[in-house]
């Protein structure tokens, strides 16, 4: 697993605060890896879910630091989204 995933699942887990997310969303960082957050929190997997978001490292990076808005970057093709849209919405608030 790359210093990039792990570094992520750290992060992210840290925005859920505990919680778990109510649904099944998946990160595909090109080059690096990908993350699943369910109702467990965040882990490094490549599991099937309802939703799947795809980015580069830097902007995912900027997404997870608040530098770069989530749904500016879906608007400007800098994330990509495949599947449930409404579970990515969701997902605006823990990013």
């Amino acid at each position: 697993m790359s210093d990039v995933i792990n570094e992520a699942v750290t992060q992210l887990n840290a925005k859920l605060g505990g919680d778990g997310f109510d649904g099944t969303a998946k990160f595909v960082i090109e080059d690096e890896g990908s993350i699943i957050i369910d109702q467990s929190g965040a882990r490094a997997s490549d599991e099937e879910a309802e939703v799947t978001l795809t980015a580069t490292a830097e902007v995912f990076k900027a997404i997870l630091d608040g530098e770069q808005n989530p749904t500016t970057a879906f608007m400007t093709g800098k994330l990509a989204v495949d599947g449930d849209m409404g579970l990515a919405m969701k997902l605006s608030g823990v990013l």
